[in-house]
């Protein structure tokens, strides 16, 4: 089974940005707006040097990830839509280095149904 339905994938692909969150090792949490792009089941990211990064510093520490992907459809009615990972972030040796997320739990909402109005969250395990 695809991590990701085929509308979550479509979704993802009309994007530009996400938040992809690490904590340290002691917790501490880091979040950063992020460019990404979908990679079969993953989620690639990198930037200019990550290797200069907090989330670097933290994936290679602690791997647990997080990142979310949303938007508004609509204004009126009120029509939220996005995407949430949860799972473990990697770096790639490049060149450049980049993360790759692997999802664990995937969490969408206004993507599947798109019945406008407040969605209701669809959540999978990955196995």
């Amino acid at each position: 089974m695809s991590a990701f339905t085929e509308a979550e994938r479509e979704y993802l692909q009309t994007q530009p940005l996400m938040r992809f969150s690490t904590a340290s090792l002691k917790g501490k949490p880091d979040v950063a707006t992020v460019i990404f792009e979908v990679d079969g089941d993953t989620i690639t990211t990198g930037g200019f040097d990550i290797t200069t990064t907090v989330r670097y510093r933290n994936i290679n520490a602690n791997p647990r990830a997080c990142a979310i992907v949303d938007d508004l459809a609509s204004f009126d009615p009120w029509s939220p839509r996005g995407i949430k990972v949860i799972g473990t972030a990697a770096v790639e040796d490049g060149p450049p280095p980049i993360f790759r997320i692997a999802p664990a739990v995937v969490i969408s909402w206004g993507i599947n149904d798109t019945t406008p109005g407040i969605p209701k969250m669809e959540r999978r395990e990955i196995a």
